[in-house]
């Protein structure tokens, strides 16, 4: 076997040519070239003439055990007049400004889905700030271009990053489970620059919408979207009741300071907010004891439970007609954080009832925004909204890599 069919075999690229290598130092240096001999134009990848050629470059390759590997080539410039442009000349085994083959960046993209950044610039050997470059291409690149066709249940949140002054909306498909798109903020403007990507014809195939209480996606929905059914999240809705409970608690601390009955007040935060299946028998025997020393908190707690029975109904019906009595008791109970919530629900019965037909949540999406948050957690928080809007595509949107082994 000749050492440059050896050499062609070892790089495993398909589309060159091994005219010949050297080694420096610890990096073998294989001469390559194109199979195809007319250039080609970077951008559209057409047959262009090409008219010069550079100085030879060099792109890093998956290495054998400690040995790095480096294709060097002089590409061609080449001249397009339909892109109105002077570029270098497309090679089958990178990408354009890039200095990395495409297996290598496969490796390294793969590396980043599993692990911190720290972990890939010392396994790969690359820079902090390349990792992330990389990550960009690689999604550009592997996106699949279908993501956004056949959404029929969407669910939007958003996402709070660098030291949580800044946020983009993220929009997950409860079908198939991934996220499909992201933009930068969390407004209404936001969301429907998603609708105006997804167009007329795609969004008349959206049934329904999860989402929190916010107006912004509220009113972008319904704007957009005037087909759809809003569906409320369940977790926030139970929330609403928890902050009312809370507030109320600590409107009875202030009263009773100093006291006895303040003391056992104090220490039963979490109890009042844990469920009732979940209290051991020495918390039940607390509770008692707010019962019998505090009235307005333990109706409180009572309210906040009667709540969260109404939505375990599976039958809308008996889920409306006990939303509301729970509205009228929470606007006779003469605690103004319960007046509020119950004018709160209200106002969203129609979809927080429609939580109870469609039996859907921003579940998937409160664990999106979790792995989300120990990514950007093990990488010391993103600056950018594109590194931080790539990585979310490169682990959460179904992106499957199978990258060769270096």
């Amino acid at each position: 076997m000749r050492l440059t069919t050896l050499l062609r075999r070892l790089i495993g690229v398909s589309g060159l040519i091994v005219e010949g290598s050297r080694f420096e130092g610890s990096v073998l240096v294989v001469g390559v070239r194109p199979r195809k001999r007319k250039a080609r134009f970077a951008q559209c990848r057409r047959v262009r003439p090409g008219y010069d050629r550079l100085r030879a470059r060099r792109w890093r390759h998956l290495g054998l055990g400690k040995l790095r590997i480096a294709l060097e080539y002089a590409p061609r410039r080449v001249s397009c007049s339909s892109c109105n442009g002077v570029r270098v000349e497309d090679v089958p085994w990178a990408a354009h400004a890039s200095n990395f083959t495409y297996d290598f960046e496969e490796y390294v993209a793969y590396l980043a889905q599993v692990t911190d950044k720290t972990q890939v610039t010392r396994l790969a050997g690359i820079a902090w700030s390349t990792v992330g470059a990389i990550v960009r291409r690689v999604v550009d690149r592997r996106l699949d271009p279908k993501l956004l066709d056949d959404l029929r249940c969407i669910g939007i949140d958003e996402f709070s990053y660098k030291r949580r002054h800044n946020f983009l909306t993220i929009v997950v498909d409860h079908d198939r489970q991934r996220v499909v798109w992201t933009g930068k903020g969390h407004n209404a403007a936001v969301l429907k620059r998603f609708f105006d990507e997804l167009g007329p014809k795609r969004c008349q195939r959206i049934k329904c919408v999860t989402m929190d209480l916010s107006v912004a996606y509220i009113s972008a929905t319904k704007e957009c979207l005037p087909q759809a059914q809003i569906v409320f999240d369940r977790f926030h809705i139970q929330r609403l009741a928890s902050d009312a409970l809370d507030e109320v608690r600590r409107e009875q601390l202030r009263e009773l300071r100093g006291t006895a009955e303040g003391r056992e007040l104090f220490h039963s935060r979490f109890l009042l907010l844990k469920n009732p299946w979940n209290l051991s028998a020495m918390e039940t025997s607390r509770l008692s004891a707010v019962q019998r020393s505090n009235e307005p908190v333990y109706r409180a707690y009572l309210l906040k439970e009667t709540l969260a029975s109404a939505l375990d109904y599976r039958q809308p019906a008996r889920a409306k007609r006990a939303l509301t009595q729970w509205i009228a008791w929470a606007a006779r109970s003469r605690l103004a954080p319960f007046v509020r919530t119950g004018r709160t629900i209200r106002k969203h019965l129609d979809g927080i009832l429609a939580y109870v037909s469609e039996r859907l949540s921003n579940g998937f999406l409160e664990g999106i925004n979790n792995r989300v948050r120990m990514i950007a957690h093990r990488a010391f928080g993103f600056h950018d909204y594109l590194a931080l809007s790539s990585i979310i595509f490169l682990c959460c949107s179904g992106l499957v890599l199978n990258p060769p082994l270096p």
